[in-house]
């Protein structure tokens, strides 16, 4: 088996962890949160998104929420942009990390952004060429890159196809998300060793949602396939509002428990990690679907 020494966790609890939930989170505990979270040795983290308060209500304090907390100068806080009117949003509030998504599925990127793919495409171009000219971190996410909930199993030529697009925009990173939790470790294998064989220039970066209870087992496939950067959300919270069905994400207290178990860094304190959750705990309805903070006596 050949592992890395070091892997890289993306916390994405902030945004994609607690965008579904259906009470508000107040905006103190929200900086709270991403306070205790700058604290447990990430460096890189989706902290807000603006996206319309209408599709996305969790998500109407972002301004207030980046302009309120304790900024660590060692932590990229990204935030999820839809659009050109996201990205004038963002800006104004001073970030500079953008994190952008388009799905490989004109039906699943129709019922997230109300647009085709191409069209996502042709509209993020003009985007990236702006914040590329202000020195602005890209994260070019591709949902729904293993299957869709409407169209079934993605083609992984038209998702390297997107791949190649993503480099050629300027985009920093490239992230292949399992958006419904549906691949398989045999599938992520083989789609992250062909993007890897693209050689492109810009990082190679995977997303898994837990839906049928392979996150940990396609993070496995990922490592194998050479891939050192992973997105997760504290306690397994997630989902995604415009994919049916789609559980959370890998929760990040596992992922880091299962790399450390197996001798692989991620800079990350445990102990601080789960104390995050703690903090979590009161503002969701949703059971938890990480496993770690259940065991008790855990040291």
């Amino acid at each position: 088996m050949s592992l890395p020494d070091k892997v890289e966790i993306i916390e994405v609890g902030p945004r994609d962890g607690i965008q579904n939930e259906f009470n508000f989170i107040p905006t103190e505990k929200k900086i709270e949160l991403i306070n205790a979270l700058s604290k447990t040795g990430i460096k890189r983290m989706e902290a807000v998104s603006f996206v319309h308060p209408k599709y996305v209500p969790q998500m109407k304090d972002a301004n207030e929420v980046l302009n309120g907390i304790e900024k660590s100068p060692s932590v990229q806080y990204m935030a999820l942009i839809p659009n050109k009117k996201g990205y004038d949003r963002a800006i104004e509030s001073g970030v500079n990390s953008l994190s952008l998504v388009v799905g490989a599925s004109d039906s699943f990127n129709l019922k997230n952004v109300k647009m085709s793919r191409e069209q996502s495409i042709t509209n993020l171009a003009t985007v990236i060429e702006k914040a590329k000219a202000n020195d602005i971190f890209i994260r070019y996410s591709i949902a729904t890159a293993f299957w869709c909930p409407f169209e079934g199993k993605v083609d992984a030529d038209l998702v390297l196809k997107m791949v190649e697009e993503a480099e050629m925009l300027g985009a920093d990173e490239i992230v292949l998300a399992d958006t419904i939790g549906r691949a398989n470790p045999k599938q992520v294998f083989e789609l992250f060793q062909a993007a890897l064989s693209l050689k492109t220039k810009s990082s190679i970066s995977a997303h898994f949602h837990d839906t049928y209870g392979m996150a940990l087992g396609n993070v496995m496939a990922a490592l194998e396939a050479g891939i050192t950067r992973f997105d997760a959300s504290i306690g397994g919270l997630g989902g995604c509002p415009f994919a049916p069905g789609a559980a959370g994400n890998a929760a990040t207290e596992d992922l880091v428990f299962m790399l450390h178990e197996m001798g692989i860094d991620t800079g990350i304190d445990l102990g601080q990690l789960l104390a995050c959750i703690e903090l979590l705990k009161p503002f969701t309805n949703r059971e938890l679907t990480g496993h770690l903070h259940k065991v008790k006596g855990f040291q």
